[in-house]
């Protein structure tokens, strides 16, 4: 009889237990990791089209330490990190958010003055994106 207990409680610890032995969401469907990345796209795609809207880059890399750091507390290793950063696909997908996510906030491709006006926006409200970034208007 006590054979027959034992066994259930292992089989409901096992149970229980599976989802963290399981490790993290694929890095893609981890909404932090991704909204951070997407900032700091976004806030590329400002700085290479506005003249008057430049990267706080300490701000910047200390933001992808911190991530980095927030990704291994997850679960994930740095290797996966560092990886899930520089893979191509995933790249191009947060860029593609990144600019979509522009066009929303009213960037207009070939308007210039469109994406200055969405990066200071950005600035004003103190937005993810916004602290990225500096104006010299």
């Amino acid at each position: 009889m006590m054979n027959k207990v034992a066994i259930a409680m292992a089989l409901a610890g096992l149970t229980l237990a599976a989802p963290a032995l399981a490790g993290p969401v694929p890095m893609a469907q981890n909404a932090h990791i991704n909204d951070e990345l997407r900032a700091g796209f976004a806030g590329d795609i400002l700085r290479k089209t506005c003249p008057t809207i430049s990267a706080r880059m300490l701000v910047v890399m200390g933001r992808l330490w911190d991530l980095k750091s927030y990704a291994e507390a997850q679960g994930y290793t740095g290797a996966d990190y560092d990886a899930f950063r520089s893979d191509p696909v995933q790249k191009k997908r947060l860029k593609d958010e990144a600019a979509a996510y522009l066009a929303t906030a009213g960037a207009k491709e070939g308007d210039v003055e469109s994406y200055c006006a969405v990066g200071e926006a950005e600035i004003a409200k103190k937005t993810p994106l916004g602290t990225l970034l500096r104006s010299s208007r």
